[in-house]
Parts: structure tokens; sequence; C-alpha cells
């Protein structure tokens, strides 16, 4: 089995069961026991064809003689595949990307007799004409996000941040990873990764972050089966930090999964203290356990709650609460590249329950305590629209500067909205604010 191969499952995945492409690959990865380089190939590919989907189809239609909607859509899979290998991977051979396409056909697509040659002809047609493709010129083909999508883009981003964004969206995302302070620090982390073939290198402004290269599955590593780090964009561990817990402190994380937060806190908090780690779903809840207990954190105690049901025992009892509710998720489609093909129409309604949710946690924090709201979008319909709401109707929360790292500015608001293309994260919002005494 072969990197292409664990690509087109992966791919077949994403597209038949509406998998999300981190969990397609993580699976397949785990399957097929890759060597690192040909897993990091497959996680490339996946990723690339997921990104460039409009781009690549631009592509066929010049180099196809009949219609791209006539084709059998695991052939254009390995269209996809191959035409991506050719047209943005300067390392492999045309010859390896159009042999390997064919073999794929014959192996799944069997009872499409046409098929093999069909891949072929097309293939080799694109590696004799490459350099005279037409190239698109609109965002939606160069970038390939749905004009809806970039028309809603443009609306609620500040002047000269959509084509950041954009360019953003469609590059590989990094691995990066927190360091269990608790059980290690960075320095040995680099060492011991580095004797298992793995580069980490310090991420540019969140300290204890490294970013990862020349990796297979992350649960062959030593390190991570002895705790010694989890995954977690810098964007959300800032989240976090911004909140300013201190040890011993009572947490409640009310919309956890899968954890990383409350991982965050309880190594904020130096293990003192207690955090209560919801989530509405029982099996997600159970991945926050399994990830507290690798981690040694047993200060975390995960419980399934609905986030917008007030529970009157946790009323002013915690003395933080961290709120990153559902959202459009608009912010990671680096990540999740499926994410921009959302119907836009499904997402209006969530600024309401962001508002609910954020009505009900806020009851739970003891006076002088901190509500901490965040998501992982980037429009202010479901940002700084919800906190504005929510305080001119709770006049005893008000906002808080951020404590940022020196590459931001300086923050007065209390607000702050990442934009992928900025600072190398996750598009994301963070608001702070403080319950008077």
């Amino acid at each position: 089995m072969g990197a292409r191969e664990t690509a087109l499952n992966a791919l077949i995945a994403c597209r038949k069961n509406g998998a999300w492409p981190n969990a397609a690959l993580k699976d397949y990865l785990q399957r097929d026991r890759l060597e690192p380089r040909d897993a990091a190939l497959a996680t490339k590919l996946v990723y690339g064809v997921l990104q460039n989907r409009n781009k690549l189809d631009f592509y066929l239609k010049q180099l196809l003689t009949g219609k791209l909607s006539g084709l059998h859509p695991v052939v254009k899979d390995i269209l996809h595949l191959g035409l991506y290998q050719m047209a943005e991977l300067d390392r492999i051979p045309d010859s390896a990307a159009v042999n390997e396409a064919v073999e794929l056909t014959k192996k799944y697509c069997p009872k499409q007799k046409n098929a093999p040659a069909l891949v072929n002809a097309v293939l080799r047609n694109a590696a004799r004409t490459r350099g005279s493709w037409q190239e698109p010129v609109s965002y939606a083909e160069k970038y390939s996000h749905p004009e809806e999508l970039i028309a809603l883009l443009k609306k609620s981003l500040p002047k000269g941040k959509l084509e950041p964004m954009l360019m953003a969206d469609n590059t590989a995302p990094q691995t990066t990873v927190q360091v269990n302070l608790l059980k290690t620090t960075a320095e040995n982390l680099v060492e011991s990764l580095k004797n298992q073939g793995v580069t980490a290198t310090p991420h540019p402004w969140m300290e204890d972050c490294l970013v990862l290269s020349g990796l297979g599955s992350l649960e062959r590593l030593d390190g991570f089966r002895q705790g010694l780090f989890y995954v977690q964009d810098p964007a959300s561990k800032l989240s976090v930090l911004c909140a300013g817990l201190q040890r011993g402190w009572r947490v409640l994380d009310c919309c956890a999964a899968p954890g990383g937060k409350s991982f965050a806190a309880a190594i904020a908090m130096e293990g003192q203290g207690s955090i209560v780690s919801c989530d509405i779903h029982p099996h997600k809840v159970e991945l926050i356990a399994k990830g507290a207990a690798r981690l040694g954190l047993s200060c975390i105690a995960p419980q399934c709650r609905d986030a917008a049901v007030r529970n009157p025992e946790w009323e002013g009892r915690f003395d933080a609460v961290i709120a990153d509710v559902p959202c459009s998720g608009l912010g990671i489609i680096r990540k999740k590249p499926d994410i921009r093909y959302k119907n836009l129409s499904e997402l209006e309604a969530l600024p309401a329950l962001q508002r609910a949710i954020l009505e009900n946690q806020a009851a739970y924090v003891r006076p002088g305590g901190v509500l901490l709201y965040s998501t992982c979008t980037v429009l202010p319909r479901e940002n700084e629209e919800v906190a504005a709401a929510f305080l001119q109707s709770h006049p005893e929360f008000s906002p808080e500067p951020l404590p940022l790292p020196e590459i931001f500015p300086k923050n007065e608001s209390g607000m702050i909205t990442l934009i992928p293309g900025e600072y190398h994260t996750d598009g994301f919002f963070i608001c702070r604010l403080r319950r008077k005494q």
C-alpha cells in the first residue's frame, strides 16, 4: 500500500461519508502503516486535492474531451490526485504520477472498462501541455472557495485581509504541539523527538509550543504515548492564556472536546485546582477523559452536559468559565477544507445559540471571576456582535485588556480576531470579560 492509494482512500471517505480529512487520514495512516515519508506525502496529497478542488477542475475542463460532470466520482478523485502532483508538486516525476493513477484506476474502477485509458490520456495530455494551460483569475477558481463564501468574507474582514486569508486556507497545516510542562521541558522533548527521526522547532511566538515535521502517525511516538505533548493550535492555547488562570482555581470548560483548552488550563494552573470539562456528546467526553489520562492531568473531571441548559448548582461557583462555543469554523478551513463548502444559510442560526450558551455560562462565574468567550471563526456576527449584545444586557461584566505576546499590538478592547495569513495560526476570536465584585 503506497501513499497515493492511502490518499485515495481518504479522499473517497471524505466524499462519500462526509469524513473530516484529519480523521480519515488518521484512520488510513494507522491501517496502512506507512513510513513517515510516505505518510507525509499522503497527507500532502489529501489536503492539496481538497484545498484546490475548484482549481483542479478548472484545469481538467481544459484537458478533457468530454464533460467533467460525466466522470465517475472515483475516476475524478484519481485525476485530481494525478493532476495535483503534476501542477503543484515539483519533486514527483510526471511518469510516476501517471503510472500510479492508471494502476489505481484499474484497481478501484474495475467496472469502468475505459477508465484506465481515459486517465492515462488526460494525464499524459497534462504533461505535454503544462505551461500552456489557462490560469484561473477569479478567487473562486484560483483559491477554490465558493463565490458566496468569498462575498461573506469580503464583507466581514478588514480591507486587505481577504486574499491573504484565502491563500492561507490553502496552505498545508503545520502540526503544532504543546509541551506538557508537568512532565517535561521543551528542550528535553525536542531531543526526544529528534531521537525518533522527528524534527521539532520552537514556535516563533508561543512559548513551549513546537512545530513538528518528519511525522508519520503521532501515536507511534514514545513522547505521545508518555503524555509529553498534545496537539493544539497556538491560537487555541493563546485563548486559555488570555484567561489568566491561577493555581488552585475552579474552572469550567463548557464546550471542551477534544480537550485542548482543558489540557492547556491544567498545565497553566500547574495541575493545582479543578477543571470541569464538558461536552454534549458522550463519545467526545470519553475522548477528553482519555487525553487527560494520557497527559496525567488528574485535575480534569469530564462530564456530559449541554452548555445551553442551566445547572443551578453551579451558579457563582467558578473562578473562570471558558466558553469556546460551536461556530461556523471558517477560521480552520486549512485544517478542514470541506468547511468552505458548507451551506451558509445553515450558519445563520449560530449567533442565537452562541448567545444562549454565553448567557447560561455567565451565571456560573463568581463575582470577580473571568468569562472567556472564543470561537474559531472570523465572522463579526459570531464574535464581536455576540459579545457586544451580551455586554449590553449584562452590565455586571466588563471587557479586560488581553495579555498578548509582544508580536501582537497592545490590546485594550478585551477582544481580538486572529485572521489566517497574519500570525501563522487558525482564525480565532478571543474575548475576556470580568464579572464585577
